[in-house]
Formats: structure tokens, C-alpha cells, sequence
């Protein structure tokens, strides 16, 4: 299967070309648009990965795309004819509209060159909850990047939402201290210069905050950071202030130590038609075809590449390992690991709460 960079070229490719004919919007979505969600590693042909004409009930107006993990819909994305003015408000309400329905957050807006992501949750107006724009055929490094947002493995492990929160920060941040220099608020700025500085009346601070240029710059962050092991464990809250979420990161060793997990285990999964299984060791490792590894994540990486092949970098695809595995229950039917660590952060919630 082609990586996402060269898919991308060739979508480029494919623009360009188009500008010798139109294309519909059936035809977008065809040459346009699915290629790059198969580069995403979503299986387009599998209606429980990807739904075309989406719809929560019935009699409710469909979205072009649903996309879904563990058969719950993440992602929305409406697709236009290339060309189509995505500025138009009306597009962007009604996949909005869709979405507010479906308790779905992320919404993709695209006429298979321009993406726009948005999210939906945000309590603010509908321009201030576009995330990102990039254009495939820009020379713009964030294009990459800002795709690889959208797989199918990112969004398991909600990377955007970090992203998107340091992002929604900085915009408040920087409306905030240009207000500092707006003079209906300067007074707070020459207050406090004028504390720092001697000799100066505040006309003359004043005057010098006119002739000022600020400049505030936030650089776009192009990658999230899973949180640090050392903030995995949830502390005791202090009295009156408001208990702090439990952080997402869990081991293996952690549900054995808790004895939701008691190897040796044996998981498996159908990727694309191929079974493959691993197990986990008494030890909290992962082995899969002869070779140990520290991580669920790591060895579905390794298990995914054996049928699809490495990275154009060389590396292992990335994959959440805690929905990729399944585990037998005692019903006898399989469920994904990652029920085991959900349980695990219910317990330590309540631990921290208590």
C-alpha cells in the first residue's frame, strides 16, 4: 500500500490534471479522497471502519463519510467537488448539525484538495472551532503532519485532541495580551511598566506603547506527545479544588500488578483478512512470531507491517495495540485489551476521588 507522502503526490498529481476537466463530487471522493483515507490506514471496503452516507437513525440527513472505531463514529468528513467554495457557512453548519447529533467531536470539510478540520465540541463560534487548513497542493510542511492527525490509529488514541487543546490555549492567551495594548486597557500595561521603570509619567508610557509594534507568535505544533509514564499514576486531589483527570497512559505491568491481567495470555486479531496472535508473558511482555516487545502498540506495529508492510521510513506503522488485540473473556468471546485498562482508570479514579 502506497504511504501517505506518496499518495499525496499523486493526488497532486491528479489536481493538476484536473484542471483540464471538471470533477464531480463522485469523482473526488474516487480519485481524490479515498486514496488518501486508505494512505490513513482506514479500510475504506469495511462498512464497520468506514460508512459512506453515514446516518445515526433513519430519517436523519446522511454525511459523506463516518468514520469509526470499535464500530463508534470519530470522525465525520462532508467531501465537495474540487473547486467547491468550502467558505460557504452552509457547508460547515451542516456537517456541524450532523455531528452535534451523533456526539461525534472531529468534522473533516474537503473538496479532496483543501482540508478543514474542526472541532465541533468546542464552546466557542464556528470559525474559532476550525483546528487546521492545508491544501495538498502547498509547499506547506504542515500538510503531512496535519493529515497523519486524521489515521485511523491517531485518532484511537485521540492525538488531535492534544494538539487541538495547547492550540485553543494560545488563541486565548494571545487575545489576551493584545487587549494589554488596546487603548481601552493600556492602563494595566502602563501601571506596571511604570512600576518597573523610573522616571517616566504615563503619558509618556503611553505614548511609547503607540509608537510599539507587537508581534505575537505561536508556532503550530505538528506533533502531540503521549503523556510521560512518570504522570501516569492519579494523586489524591486537595480539598476544594477539582480532581484532575487520570492520564491515559497504562502498562501491562499495571493490570497485572492490579490482577485485572493474569498471564500468561493469549491475543489475537483479523487484519485484513489475516490472522494473526501473539502473547503476553508473565513478565508484561508482548511476543509475537519469536520477537519480545515492551508494548501491546509495538508488537500490533510489528503484526500490521507483516501484512502491509513498514513505513517509507523503515519503522513499524503506527497502531494502538490495546484496540488492535483481542483477548478472550470468560464467555468465551473475544473483546479488545483496551477493556482491561478502562476498568484499570475506573478503579483509579475512584482510588483518587476517594
Amino acid at each position: 500500500m502506497p504511504s501517505l507522502s506518496e499518495t499525496l503526490a499523486e493526488v497532486r498529481r491528479r489536481i493538476q490534471q484536473s484542471s483540464r476537466r471538471h470533477l464531480n463530487e463522485q469523482n473526488t471522493k474516487a480519485t481524490l479522497i479515498e486514496p488518501v483515507l486508505r494512505a490513513l490506514g482506514w479500510d475504506v471496503e469495511d462498512i464497520e471502519e468506514v460508512q459512506r452516507e453515514f446516518r445515526v437513525k433513519k430519517r436523519d440527513k446522511p454525511v459523506d463519510y463516518g468514520l469509526l472505531v470499535l464500530r463508534t463514529p470519530r470522525l465525520f468528513l462532508e467531501a465537495k467537488a474540487l473547486g467547491e467554495n468550502l467558505d460557504d457557512r452552509r457547508w460547515a453548519n451542516q456537517i456541524m448539525g450532523y455531528a452535534s447529533v451523533a456526539g461525534v467531536e472531529w468534522i473533516v470539510l474537503t473538496d479532496g484538495n483543501e482540508y478543514r478540520i474542526y472541532n465541533t465540541h468546542a464552546p466557542v463560534s464556528v470559525e474559532e472551532k476550525l483546528f487546521r487548513t492545508v491544501r495538498v497542493t502547498d509547499e506547506d510542511p504542515l500538510v503531512l503532519p496535519t493529515l497523519e492527525l486524521l489515521a485511523k490509529d491517531r485518532m484511537e488514541e485521540n492525538r488531535i485532541e492534544i494538539l487541538w487543546r495547547a492550540q485553543f490555549v494560545d488563541r486565548q492567551v494571545g487575545s489576551a495580551l493584545e487587549q494589554l495594548f488596546s487603548p481601552d486597557n493600556d492602563m494595566l500595561l502602563v501601571n506596571y511598566v511604570s512600576g518597573k521603570a523610573k522616571n517616566l509619567s504615563a503619558n509618556e508610557i503611553r505614548a511609547s506603547l503607540g509608537r510599539c509594534q507587537v508581534s505575537l507568535d505561536f508556532p503550530v505544533q505538528v506533533a502531540a506527545e503521549a503523556p510521560s509514564r512518570a504522570a501516569r499514576k492519579p494523586r489524591k486531589p486537595r480539598a476544594g479544588r477539582e480532581r484532575a483527570p487520570v492520564h491515559h497512559d497504562v502498562s501491562l505491568a499495571d493490570l497485572i500488578q492490579a490482577g485485572l491481567l493474569a498471564p500468561p495470555v493469549r491475543i489475537e486479531t483479523k487484519y485484513k483478512g489475516v490472522h494473526l496472535q501473539a502473547r503476553i508473558g508473565n513478565d508484561g511482555q508482548v511476543e509475537f512470531r519469536g520477537e519480545s516487545f515492551d508494548s501491546l502498540s509495538m508488537a500490533a506495529g510489528a503484526a500490521r507491517a507483516t501484512v502491509i508492510g513498514l513505513r517509507e521510513d523503515g519503522r513499524y506503522p503506527h497502531t494502538n495495540g490495546w484496540t488492535f488485540w483481542r483477548m478472550p473473556g470468560p464467555d468465551g468471546k473475544t473483546a479488545p485489551v483496551d477493556v482491561l485498562r478502562q476498568r484499570y482508570l475506573r478503579q483509579a479514579e475512584s482510588e483518587a476521588a476517594g
